[in-house]
C-alpha cells in the first residue's frame, strides 16, 4: 500500500512543486483546496478550508505518512491544533519562515538568534506579526511532548507567478512596468543583500527530510547558498523586460519617507527587508546539495520569461497606484480600472 501524504495549503510557490514531487515518490497525495479542483492519478484534491478546525479534524481522522503544513494560523489557533496534527501522522512538517531570524552580520544558521528572543521593541512584541507568530508556533512544537515534527524555514521563494522586488509583489511593480509606467522602489532596500530560492528547490529540500527520523525535532532553513543585492535582482528584471518591451522600464528609487506614503510602514520592512540576509546551509546539506539549486540570476530570468508568455495579475491596489501616479505626475486610464468603486478610489487619491 502506498504511503499517504497530506499537504495543507499546497497551492503556493513551494506547494505546487512539492505535490508533484511527492506523487513521483509514489505517495498518494491529498491536498486541501478552498476551490474545487480536479484530481489526477495519485494527486487528490479535497475541497475545504483547513483554517476551519472542524474541517481540519475531519482530515485528521485518517492516518498519514506525512503532513506538510503551509497554513498560516494565529498563535492560539495553532496551539489548539498541534495535538491533532502530530497525532495523525508519522512526521509533521511545519512551514515556518527564515523571517524569524534577527539581524546578523554573519550568515544565518538554524541556531542564530530569533527576533522573538532578541528584540527589545516592546510594541513589536505585543503584536502577532508573521515573524513572531511563526517563532511562537515553533516554541509550541518544541515545548510539546511530540517528537515527530520538523520545522522548515524557507526565505523568499519565487516562481513563474511569484516575482518579488523587496517587499513588493509583482502586482505592485511588474504591473506598472508592463503598462508603461514607472516602477517605484525603496532606495534603502535596494542596497541590501537578499537570498532568493526557486520554489521547486525548496520543495526538493522538503522531500529530502521526509521519512528521515534524524530530522525529527529539528529545524532547517532551505535556501540558496548565494546572496545578491536587491539592485541586482532589479537589474535582472529590467534586462529581461527590456527584451520583451523593446525599452527599459523607468525606475524611481524613493527615500523611505516617500516609499512609506504609498506602501505604508510595516514590520516586514523594518525587521527583515532592511536586514542583509545570508545563510549558512551546512545543516540541510546533509540531506540535499544546495549547490545544485537554481541560481537567482538564471531562475528569476526563466520565471519572468515564462510569466511574460502568459501574464496574469491578482488584485491591483488602486489607492497605492493613485498615490504613486500622483508622486510621479503619471496617469492611469480609467478604462484600465475595473468597477466604478475602484475608478472613484483612484480618482480621489490621484487628484486630491
Amino acid at each position: 500500500m502506498k504511503a499517504k501524504a497530506l499537504v495543507l495549503g499546497g497551492s503556493g510557490a513551494m506547494g505546487v512543486h512539492l505535490v508533484e514531487l511527492l506523487a513521483k515518490q509514489d505517495y498518494d497525495v491529498y491536498v486541501n483546496s478552498r476551490k474545487k479542483r480536479c484530481s489526477k492519478e495519485n494527486i487528490r484534491f479535497i475541497q475545504g478550508n483547513a483554517l476551519e478546525l472542524e474541517f481540519l479534524k475531519s482530515l485528521l481522522t485518517e492516518e498519514w505518512g506525512v503532513i506538510v503544513d503551509f497554513m498560516t494560523y494565529t498563535t492560539e489557533g495553532f496551539k489548539s491544533r498541534v495535538k491533532y496534527l502530530c497525532e495523525a501522522t508519522d512526521q509533521y512538517v511545519f512551514l515556518s519562515s527564515a523571517r524569524v531570524y534577527s539581524n546578523s552580520k554573519s550568515p544565518l544558521k538554524e541556531d542564530s538568534g530569533r527576533l522573538l528572543d532578541t528584540t527589545e521593541d516592546k510594541d513589536y512584541l505585543k503584536t502577532d506579526e508573521y515573524a513572531l507568530t511563526k517563532a511562537r508556533q515553533e516554541n509550541i512544537l518544541k515545548n510539546s511532548d511530540y517528537n515527530n515534527w520538523t520545522i522548515i524555514r524557507p526565505y523568499i521563494t519565487y516562481s513563474t507567478y511569484r516575482l518579488q522586488l523587496g517587499v513588493l509583489e509583482k502586482e505592485e511593480w511588474l504591473y506598472r512596468a508592463l503598462k508603461g509606467r514607472t516602477i517605484v522602489f525603496s532606495k534603502e532596500i535596494n542596497t541590501k543583500l537578499t537570498t532568493l530560492t526557486y520554489g521547486l528547490d525548496v520543495a526538493k529540500g522538503i522531500v529530502a527530510i521526509i521519512g528521515d527520523s534524524k530530522c525529527h525535532r529539528n529545524a532547517y532553513h532551505i535556501v540558496n547558498r548565494h546572496s545578491l543585492k536587491w539592485r541586482d535582482v532589479l537589474n535582472i528584471y529590467l534586462s529581461h523586460l527590456e527584451k520583451f518591451l523593446g525599452y527599459k522600464p523607468n525606475v524611481v528609487l524613493q527615500d523611505t519617507k516617500d516609499f512609506f506614503k504609498w506602501k505604508g510602514e510595516s514590520y516586514q520592512i523594518k525587521y527583515d527587508r532592511l536586514f542583509n540576509r545570508q545563510f549558512d546551509n551546512s545543516k540541510i546539506s546533509n540531506q540535499i546539495d544546495p549547490s545544485e539549486f537554481n541560481s537567482a540570476e538564471d531562475g528569476l530570468a526563466k520565471s519572468l520569461e515564462l510569466f511574460l508568455d502568459n501574464p496574469h495579475f491578482k488584485f491591483i491596489n488602486w489607492k497605492q497606484e493613485a498615490i504613486k501616479d500622483k508622486q510621479l505626475s503619471e496617469y492611469t486610464s480609467l478604462s484600465e480600472i475595473d468597477g466604478l468603486k475602484q475608478k472613484l478610489k483612484y480618482l480621489i487619491y490621484r487628484f486630491t
